[in-house]
């Protein structure tokens, strides 16, 4: 997972109700309060926002929760009237990948190149003050492409009535993006969901606290004033999951109801909890009910290869080898950075003892991911126990070489198909780059309202269009999008990396190489250049790809890929091949 982010950016899409088709025999107690957005008629689309929390210009320190939270009432807002946004942790994902701490104080200039670099059509900001009684919200919109700063809009009220507040003030956003706007004000609210400031309260103080304890107090008070509302559900479950008590998550992740914007994720988590809990059957039907919707669902009909992973998991664990094979061969070939999946397709193999066919993945396996220790025991094993003693003393003399003595993990194994399963790679998360970039959105009821769907920069909607079949599979008609992007705007350097991304995986190093640089030379950024060291390593070039990782930390000292990947050029260890 960590590599694919590496890769590839993470949008974090919220298309809401999108989601609508999963799942539509849940259970009565998932049907609750389903938002007005999910039942309406599909809005025209102003484009894609990204959002900042905003500035506390003058309110009390404890005030402070209102910054964040006024974020998230903007995604909120924002997508339940049709809008493409960019979740929290879509921004924060980004940020991390810019070296930029999370809680950092960005210029306008920043916020605009964190938006370029997604693709956005608008970046949200503002600031609000509060006496403790009433309070004053400003926000802003900045478009990217013409850039320009759209007129500040205001709201002053009580306190105690901000969320209507904010309401207002959304629309007014949207109106000055678009002045065509269909709706008014009566129309706009009634697709929002009512929330009590109090609950919301709650769910954000529980989002930003820093130990468990006080996040699961404050969302379930969250979930207790406002028991049909389920973000701050979802919200616990990923906290009971993160602590392995899936026990506890089930119950949370039920509540999410199929036409809420988690529910892809919530389902997959299901599913992850079973293969935890060793109910591999139950596993099977989750996730491969949820790879059946995506699949029929998305426009490209492309699969994830985190769902055909944990499903071909299940599946062995239950002895259906040949089908999960065949879906681990699908999810190794559609992501070829990955490690986990060949690694699975070894435990399958073994498990079917075919030790030629294993040492194959796992062979694999150590040359897509050289620091893992386990991909390389177990390359020894199957060597040794496909007779292969020349290979395997080889292998073993490298591994030595690369981990020392005691560097190579013992294998416990025993023939047993359960010995196996303890060593699978289970994926814990879900890549929604992939999924929101694939999602089916509502068609456009007429001509005009399909043209305001339409980012209003043609490079950027070849390069969306290009990240979709990217993520399908399809490099050549990817290529094509990009290439296309690059007659509209020969200038891209986004265009110009993703084609450096195409030409790695096809194995055309010399090519990516000339690519990236022409991106660099056109905007510099710290993930073209790491991108750029680690072809430099594929190549054996650790020289070249030392001063690449030097200028990245330079250009963003907080960015932790950058200085995960100095500390293994300083150690000298073989750190080449993409990640």
């Amino acid at each position: 997972m960590e590599k694919r982010r590496q890769w590839h950016r993470s949008l974090s899409l919220i298309l809401f109700g999108c989601f609508v088709f999963l799942c539509p025999d849940a259970a009565p107690g998932q049907q609750s309060a389903a938002p007005a957005s999910a039942r309406t008629a599909p809005l025209p689309q102003s484009g894609v926002f990204l959002v900042f929390p905003f500035e506390n210009a003058g309110a009390s320190p404890r005030l402070d929760w209102i910054g964040e939270g006024l974020e998230e009432l903007t995604i909120q807002k924002l997508s339940a009237a049709g809008q493409q946004v960019y979740s929290h942790e879509g921004r924060l994902d980004e940020m991390d990948r810019a070296g930029l701490p999370p809680n950092a104080k960005l210029s306008r200039a920043t916020m605009l190149h964190v938006a370029q670099d997604l693709d956005a059509d608008y970046v949200v900001f503002g600031n609000f003050t509060s006496d403790g009684t009433s309070l004053t919200v400003s926000a802003r919109v900045l478009r990217v492409n013409p850039v320009s700063l759209l007129p500040a809009v205001r709201e002053t009220g009580p306190l105690d009535s901000m969320m209507n507040l904010y309401t207002r003030l959304t629309w007014r956003l949207l109106t000055t993006v678009d002045r065509n706007f269909p709706l008014n004000l009566m129309e706009f609210s009634k697709l929002q969901r009512v929330l009590y400031l109090g609950a919301f309260e709650q769910y954000i103080r529980g989002l930003l606290a820093s130990e468990d304890e006080t996040r699961i107090r404050d969302l379930k008070e969250a979930v207790r004033l406002e028991p049909n509302w389920p973000d701050p559900a979802f919200s616990l479950g990923q906290v009971y999951f993160t602590r392995n008590d899936c026990t506890s998550a089930l119950p949370w992740f039920a509540r999410v109801p199929p036409t809420n914007e988690r529910s892809v994720e919530a389902i997959f988590v299901t599913g992850v909890c079973h293969l935890s809990l060793n109910q591999p059957d139950k596993a099977e039907k989750v996730f491969s009910k949820l790879q059946q919707d995506l699949k029929l669902n998305m426009v490209s009909g492309a699969e994830l290869p985190e769902i055909l992973n944990n499903l071909s998991l299940a599946l062995a664990r239950q002895g259906k080898l040949g089908v999960a094979i065949a879906s681990l061969t699908r999810a190794r070939d559609l992501d070829p950075d990955e490690d986990d999946y060949p690694f699975n397709l070894g435990l399958v193999s073994l498990q079917n003892n075919d030790f030629a066919a294993a040492a194959a993945q796992f062979r694999d396996a150590a040359e897509r991911e050289p620091d893992n220790p386990e991909d390389r025991a177990f390359l020894i094993y199957t060597l040794e126990r496909a007779g292969k003693k020349d290979e395997a003393a080889e292998a073993r003399e490298s591994a030595l070489a690369a981990f020392g003595p005691t560097g190579l993990p013992a294998l416990k194994l025993d023939g047993k198909p359960e010995s196996l399963a303890k060593y699978q790679r289970v994926s814990r998360e879900l890549d929604t780059t992939a999924l929101r970039m694939q999602l089916a959105t509502p068609a456009a009821p007429n001509s005009a309202a399909a043209e305001s769907t339409a980012p209003a920069d043609p490079a950027v909607a070849h390069i969306r269009r290009g990240r979709q079949e990217l993520g399908a599979g399809r490099l050549d008609t990817a290529e094509k999008e990009f290439r296309t992007a690059l007659t509209t705007d020969p200038k891209n350097a986004l265009a110009y990396r993703e084609l450096a991304d195409i030409s790695r995986r096809r194995g055309k190093l010399d090519e990516a190489v000339q690519e990236l640089q022409t991106s660099l030379a056109l905007r510099d950024s710290a993930t073209g250049r790491v991108m750029l060291a680690r072809i430099y390593l594929e190549q054996k070039k650790p020289e070249l790809a030392r001063a690449e990782v030097d200028k990245a930390v330079k250009l963003a000292p907080n960015y932790a890929e950058a200085r995960q990947l100095l500390e293994h050029l300083e150690k000298g260890k073989p750190t080449g091949g993409a990640q």
